[in-house]
């Protein structure tokens, strides 16, 4: 599998690929960024959960079935989990003051707007001017629907100021986290070590916080609904991180990023459906304008 995988970068059927991965991981960060927001607890007990299942499903893969880094890969893994933990922090921050549909499109707007500069430094990669066209189409729909949200919510305007603030420095970590892993999973022989790995290692954080939390401040834990919770979540989790990062090895990054960002679309209608947050024909609209530049980047 990993043979084939490197067979294929930077051909067209690697482009096709990526396609499919990128818009495969925006339906499932959907999914697991509802599931972190969620109602029956803090975000950052439900991230903590899900995190320490997909440390236990990805270990065997790490420690018995995928050939072990490369000496010189152990400090990109350091950057990598430095900047993850970051991110993860920051958005279960902005997700404990207000509304998925309100900070989740600041997060992913502003994290891919960096990372197409990222990847222009980094990787060397370039748009044309219609893709450039769909990149501020999408960036506009983006930060449309959260200043659309933020004008609609009652709550007071001075937390949910805050509460943007929180999601842009996590779209900064989006931008940092997705830039490091396109390197880390290019820079490895086999890019299932790197995803092994990568995933173990970055499981540890989130436990360790949220139960240092809970120890200053203990409340009620249901661990069986906990646990079904943090399986689940890390089930998606490690599909969708998993696909976006293998996305950015076959494909290209800056176009990958801007895939992944239609998964704001799939968070309204989550949090429309699933946590009964108001959408209206606005937000229909700007999620439309949404789509089309992810339209126009591909086309």
């Amino acid at each position: 599998m990993s043979e084939w995988i490197v067979s294929i970068e930077g051909t067209q059927a690697g482009h096709n690929l990526a396609i499919v991965l990128a818009l495969s991981a925006a339906v499932l960060h959907a999914l697991v960024s509802a599931m972190q927001k969620g109602r029956r607890y803090d975000p950052f007990t439900s991230r903590a959960s899900m995190d320490f299942f997909y440390c236990i499903f990805t270990a065997p893969l790490a420690l018995f079935v995928v050939p072990w880094p490369e000496p010189y890969m152990w400090p990109i893994f350091a950057g990598a989990i430095a900047v993850h933990s970051a991110y993860k922090v920051f958005q279960a921050l902005a997700f404990s003051r207000t509304g998925l549909t309100v900070v989740y499109p600041v997060i992913r707007g502003s994290g891919m707007l960096i990372t197409v500069v990222a990847a222009g430094i980094v990787f060397g990669e370039s748009f044309s001017l219609v893709q450039w066209c769909g990149v501020a189409a999408l960036l506009f729909g983006l930060l449309g629907l959260a200043a659309y949200n933020l004008a609609k919510e009652i709550d007071d305007r001075s937390g949910l100021a805050f509460s943007i603030l929180l999601a842009c420095i996590s779209g900064v970590f989006v931008a940092g986290y997705t830039t490091v892993d396109a390197y880390g999973i290019r820079a490895t022989a086999n890019p299932f070590t790197f995803l092994a790995w990568l995933f173990f290692l970055d499981g540890f954080f989130m436990p360790v916080l949220a139960y240092s939390r809970w120890r200053r401040r203990p409340f009620d834990l249901r661990f069986p609904e906990l646990a079904r919770l943090g399986i689940a979540g890390a089930v998606i989790a490690t599909a969708s991180f998993g696909a976006v990062m293998m996305a950015t090895r076959v494909g290209h990054v800056g176009e990958t990023a801007v895939l992944r960002e239609t998964s704001t679309l799939f968070a309204a209608l989550i949090g429309w459906l699933v946590l009964k947050e108001t959408v209206g024909s606005r937000r229909l609209a700007l999620i439309a304008l949404i789509a089309a530049g992810a339209v126009l980047v591909e086309i």
